[in-house]
């Protein structure tokens, strides 16, 4: 069947195609999981993957939320899931019903984006029986707090374990200094995460870069790379008409 799981296009790099259909991105505050969940589901709507869906499940931080890339995940035939209407800016832990038909579905691929930390990952039990083959992904950051070594990342890890009630499948890396990022801060940023991955014995996905560093991080470690493009700009950098949300509800 075109545009299913299995129609991965030649060419593209394997390490990049989801191991399950539904993706489940985690991470503490300030990883980028959410740029990481829009970016990949982009390149998988490229890659002629469908039905492809992502549902905004962060709760937690009201400024880099994937509801606010809806238009262009929209444009490229991404379903965008998040509260509707006079809920759509709402904190609150609304269980969208729309979320466990996908996670039911035979087909296509699903990305949900969980809040940062154990806060936000608690979340996921208002889908207990309903997800089932998955994997689950740990965003890191090496350069934010609690999660600059491996006992870090490893504690916020079993923190999000716990608090979702899901065992964590694999590791990608998004090492950044926001504006100060350079390949050195890209390399040493995935040796850690290489390290996570190989103490609690799980597989590391891979890295993530910018579109100008892509290449050089890519030649500089070995290692897979997702090619990022900034789509979420925090509102004290945005122009004032590019504040609130992107698309109408």
């Amino acid at each position: 069947m075109p545009g299913t799981m299995l129609d991965w296009p030649g060419g593209w790099d394997e390490a990049l195609r989801p191991r399950e259909r539904v993706v489940i991105i985690t991470g503490n505050y300030g990883s980028g999981k959410t740029e990481v969940a829009v970016n990949w589901s982009l390149l998988l709507a490229r890659a002629g993957i469908a039905p492809l869906a992502i549902a905004d499940l962060d709760l937690v931080n009201p400024y880099f939320r994937c509801r606010e890339a809806g238009d262009l995940m929209a444009r490229h035939g991404i379903q965008v899931i998040v509260p509707q209407g006079e809920h759509f800016h709402s904190e609150l832990p609304i269980v969208l019903p729309e979320i466990k038909g996908q996670l039911r579905r035979e087909d296509g691929v699903v990305v949900l984006d969980v809040g940062g930390d154990d806060v936000g990952a608690r979340v996921l039990h208002s889908f207990a029986g309903s997800v089932g083959a998955h994997e689950m992904l740990q965003v890191v950051n090496a350069f934010r707090p609690f999660t600059d070594t491996v006992d870090g990342c490893v504690r916020i890890q079993e923190e999000i374990e716990e608090a979702s009630g899901l065992a964590t499948t694999g590791i990608i890396s998004n090492a950044h200094l926001m504006d100060d990022t350079d390949v050195d801060v890209i390399a040493r940023g995935a040796e850690l995460a290489v390290r996570v991955a190989e103490r609690r014995g799980l597989p590391f996905r891979f890295l993530t870069a910018m579109r100008p560093l892509a290449p050089a991080a890519a030649a500089r470690t070995g290692l897979p790379v997702l090619t990022l493009d900034r789509w979420m700009v925090p509102p004290w950098k945005a122009r004032p008409r590019e504040v609130g949300p992107l698309f109408k509800v």
